[in-house]
């Protein structure tokens, strides 16, 4: 692979690393000049190789060129171009600043143990939830300011300014990158939980038509909560409930976009696209998850993706389903969660005894609601499943999604 090849490559998987190591190392105070320096040394890998070739092992090469240009960049000015006083440079070194004569710990464990502190550090309730989802999507998974953009349907200039505003938050709030006492795990990794569940959910149920994005978003999320249950203190059941929801509908991928890019629908897809070994894994940390007397959203949730993975159109199966998502509401009421249910209610008792129920909601501006009406309605009363994919198609927010309500007005 050539340099030209490599270096994007590396960067999507090495600069999350620096940065965690460095901002670690600098603290808050100072995460723009950790991203500087991972960012320059990428710079230097791309005009140093481009002359010289590849170096026997470019990733240590990275790690030896960070390192250095991290020390260098104390020696010289001391974080502050020069200016700080020799008070100013003990108190720095002393509070977690890199000293001068120290160096960089770019080890294995050095850079799992720092990539996990600096996801809770990231996670800090201090920040919206939105502005959580961009700093994990930048300093932990190495996403370009473009892509982040593009995934939220926004500028560059949007996502430097709520991502400057975040990391200001974090500075002004003086928050440690560190993991929290063990007295606090709990109620600060549902945080953390939660914001791997939005940028899971940003790229599975986007509506960017980067299919790429989609996918790299939903593994990243899956990384990032591998990460959690790789320790032994964030090594929790509802982390591992998390962990199978998202392997389940991952292992769903391939069948839910065709090959345009459009969604297809559950009874649409090819059983044979599912991923049999993503469902295996789901399975298996579904299992982990159990040894628990608290269940939490994700062990529900995860329990009916699992029954969604399996090819049977049974009655059981969806009244396991239907079960599912009653004690889900009632625990977490969402939305979506009570139009999905609506959904299997027409699949275990009917389609007239699932439309009552819909219309109940009254999600008016949401597309997928008409588009289920239309789907309740269709060989029931054709005028109200025609109007209601009409609304439907009023409503739909990308390309893909209209032209499949237009297929779908198309069979009238």
């Amino acid at each position: 692979m050539q340099h030209q090849q490599l270096i994007p490559h590396l960067f999507r998987s090495e600069y999350r690393k620096i940065v965690s190591v460095l901002a670690k190392r600098f603290g808050f105070d100072h995460l723009a000049t950790a991203e500087d320096i991972a960012s320059d040394t990428f710079l230097t890998a791309a005009q140093t190789w481009a002359l010289k070739g590849l170096p026997e092992n470019p990733t240590a090469w990275l790690y030896h060129v960070a390192a250095n240009k991290a020390k260098n960049h104390v020696q010289r000015d001391l974080l502050f171009k020069g200016k700080i006083s020799k008070d100013i440079q003990h108190e720095l070194s002393t509070a977690g600043g890199i000293p001068p004569d120290d160096t960089v710990d770019l080890s294995p464990q050095s850079i799992d143990d720092s990539q996990l502190q600096m996801m809770f550090a990231i996670c800090h309730p201090s920040i919206s939830p939105e502005a959580q989802i961009g700093l994990s999507l930048r300093i932990l998974c190495g996403f370009g300011i473009d892509e982040i953009a593009d995934a939220f349907l926004t500028n560059r200039e949007t996502i430097n300014k709520r991502l400057f505003r975040a990391r200001e938050r974090l500075r002004e709030e003086k928050i440690p990158i560190e993991l929290p006492s063990p007295a606090d795990i709990d109620s600060r990794l549902e945080t953390v939980l939660t914001t791997i569940y939005l940028l899971f959910n940003e790229g599975y149920y986007s509506i960017s038509n980067d299919t790429t994005l989609r996918k790299d978003f939903c593994l990243e999320a899956i990384r990032l909560c591998h990460m959690l249950t790789d320790n032994p203190s964030t090594d929790k059941p509802p982390v591992n409930a998390l962990l199978a929801l998202m392997c389940f509908h991952a292992s769903r991928f391939e069948a839910r976009i065709d090959s345009k890019g459009e969604i297809v629908l559950y009874d649409d897809q090819d059983t044979s696209l599912w991923n049999a070994e993503l469902i295996g894994r789901g399975a298996h940390y579904l299992h982990r998850s159990t040894n628990t007397d608290r269940l939490s959203r994700y062990h529900l949730e995860a329990t009916i993706a699992f029954w969604s993975t399996q090819k049977t159109d049974s009655h059981e199966k969806w009244e396991n389903i239907l079960q599912l998502y009653n004690r889900l509401l009632q625990f977490h009421y969402t939305p979506i969660a009570a139009l999905n249910r609506t959904y299997a209610l027409a699949k275990a008792n009917g389609n007239r005894a699932a439309i009552g129920e819909a219309e109940k909601l009254r999600l008016t501006d949401n597309h997928f609601y008409f588009a289920l009406l239309g789907e309740l309605y269709t060989d029931i009363d054709h005028s109200r499943a025609l109007e209601h994919f009409r609304q439907a198609l009023t409503l739909a927010k990308t390309p893909a999604d209209r032209h499949a309500i237009q297929r779908k007005i198309d069979q009238f």
